[in-house]
């Protein structure tokens, strides 16, 4: 039996309707009804993360006005005339549903949307069955837990969501193993891989997948039609304009030990940059996934593209990189970043956030996803989050609302810092009884021994300066006093670690004092009391 989980029209993505009832949808569907839906409701971030690129690339090739796509790069070549045509697809209010038919249906062929498609199956690669083998040419599939993000492999995995052993796998659905191919090829590790065999040599080694360890900022509407629209990348992008787009679904395998394909807009820089390939293997009756091959893709240099859903931090060097995520980090804390323009600050913002339609702005939020992992194996945490509709204040906009965000988030995080300092001073003071407790003092920090009291303090602080921050994001609050509520807020926090049963202690208190003033030297002297 060939193929069998057919993407185009199997409910595989979860979603929230307008009406607040949530239901799953194939490719065809969510297209047609892009203009009804709220939101995903993918419950694995990375995977949302990747998928909408994914729909990115789509919407692209679907989102058309007089025969003209928002792909094509003859319209591409003025980007007046492309923010033109943008701004006529949006204005239709939906996807044409001729549109989105001839795209599935005759645009791309046959097979290509199918999960277990003996030929082509949807983002995978049907030559590692006889690429990935043993010694002794026996097949050597990786497993279908190596597959899942969450559970364990090996002997030494840890248990996150579930009792898995690679002895006793139990099989994914089919539509929740899409979840996680896409997750694979978009954060998959580096480092040692199942063995592929091209030549010779079995070579079991592989590179980390484009997004690893990274933060996707995008706008977001209150419907998702407006949010797949504005996920096309601009055509400002260094690419390849004279090479033939195409993504991975659209074009013939490339062979791994070839060149790469010329990086072009906008089909490749979303969906081209895998370093992993994959393949799902089914039960028998095409409902579930029982095993899994995955391996490297590729070793040739990974092409130098501008991701652009990505904010870049300057590194000391001058280079610039993509923000990492933190699964500590809140998403108030990147706001600075998504509204001033690159010039103000050691940051670029997405390239997706620039040339918003301006009549949009006062609607738009802004929806991250991240995963916090390291560069290799490791996978600690992933996250959504989804601010308020700041995007009515970006700089271009509004510079004194962007530039007001800036100084509230720079207070914060300076409270920030001060607390995690004045918190391992006391915690020095209190503890050393060789300690001078002076008022002007040096004190020495151990780092090695930092005590408790400042992660306390700052498990605290973050939550209440949350609260600060978004109640000091109006209009009415751009001559407000923005440093002492992150004080004051720190202060509590620090006295809620501290706790009220040491205070009493005579070495504590003086502990507890001097690190109050520390916090308090943040206000100008004329406030500070």
């Amino acid at each position: 039996m060939a193929g069998g989980f057919d993407l185009r029209d199997e409910p595989w993505i979860p979603v929230r309707l307008l009406t607040g009832e949530s239901v799953r949808l194939g490719l065809r569907g969510l297209f047609q009804q892009a203009h009804e839906i709220a939101d995903l409701e993918l419950p694995v971030p990375p995977a949302a993360a990747g998928l909408l690129r994914i729909l990115a690339a789509m919407t692209a090739r679907v989102a058309r006005d007089g025969g003209v796509r928002l792909g094509d790069t003859g319209v591409a070549e003025d980007i007046e005339d492309w923010h033109a045509l943008r701004r006529r697809i949006l204005k239709r209010g939906r996807f044409d549903p001729e549109a989105v038919n001839a795209y599935f249906d005759e645009e791309v062929p046959a097979g290509r949307f199918d999960l277990f498609d003996e030929q082509r199956p949807f983002l995978q690669d049907p030559r590692l069955v006889a690429e990935c083998v043993d010694p002794k040419g026996a097949p050597n599939p990786s497993g279908v837990n190596k597959l899942v993000f969450g559970r364990p492999t090996g002997v030494n995995g840890a248990v996150l969501f579930g009792h898995f052993t690679d002895t006793a796998p139990v099989p994914v659905p089919a539509d929740e193993a899409v979840w996680h191919l896409i997750a694979q090829l978009y954060f998959g590790p580096s480092g040692q891989c199942t063995p592929r065999r091209i030549t010779s040599q079995r070579t079991g080694s592989g590179d980390a997948a484009p997004l690893r360890k990274s933060l996707s900022y995008f706008a977001w509407a209150p419907e998702l039609f407006t949010s797949l629209v504005l996920a096309v990348p601009g055509p400002q992008a260094e690419v390849d304009w004279e090479a033939q787009d195409a993504c991975p679904w659209e074009e013939e395998l490339n062979a791994p030990l070839d060149p790469l394909p010329a990086m072009t807009w906008p089909g490749r820089m979303l969906t081209g940059r895998f370093r992993h390939a994959a393949l799902l293997v089914p039960s028998d009756d095409r409902r579930s996934v029982t095993d899994a091959y995955l391996t490297w893709a590729t070793h040739e240099p990974a092409p130098p593209v501008r991701d652009p859903y990505q904010i870049l931090d300057r590194r000391k060097d001058g280079a610039f990189q993509p923000r990492e995520a933190d699964g500590t980090r809140a998403l108030w804390r990147d706001v600075d970043s998504l509204l001033l323009k690159d010039s103000a600050q050691d940051a670029q913002r997405p390239p997706c956030l620039e040339d918003l339609p301006k009549h949009l702005l006062p609607r738009l939020r802004v929806r991250a996803y991240g995963f916090e992992q390291d560069g290799q194996q490791k996978d600690s945490i992933w996250f959504q989050a989804t601010t308020p509709p700041i995007l009515q204040w970006q700089e271009e906009a509004d510079a004194e609302m962007a530039h007001h965000l800036s100084r509230c988030h720079r207070a914060a995080e300076d409270a920030g810092a001060r607390l995690d300092f004045a918190a391992k001073v006391a915690w020095r003071i209190a503890t050393d009884v060789n300690a001078d407790t002076s008022p002007k003092a040096k004190i020495r920090i151990d780092q090695r021994k930092p005590g408790p009291w400042a992660s306390a303090a700052l498990a605290r602080y973050w939550p209440s300066a949350e609260v600060e921050f978004w109640r000091l994001a109006a209009p009415e609050q751009l001559t407000a006093d923005i440093e002492r509520p992150f004080v004051e807020a720190a202060l509590a926090a620090l006295d809620e670690a501290i706790g009220q049963v040491n205070r009493a202690d005579i070495r504590v208190a003086r502990a507890r004092s001097r690190a109050r003033s520390l916090l308090f030297g943040l206000l100008p002297s004329s406030r500070a009391a």
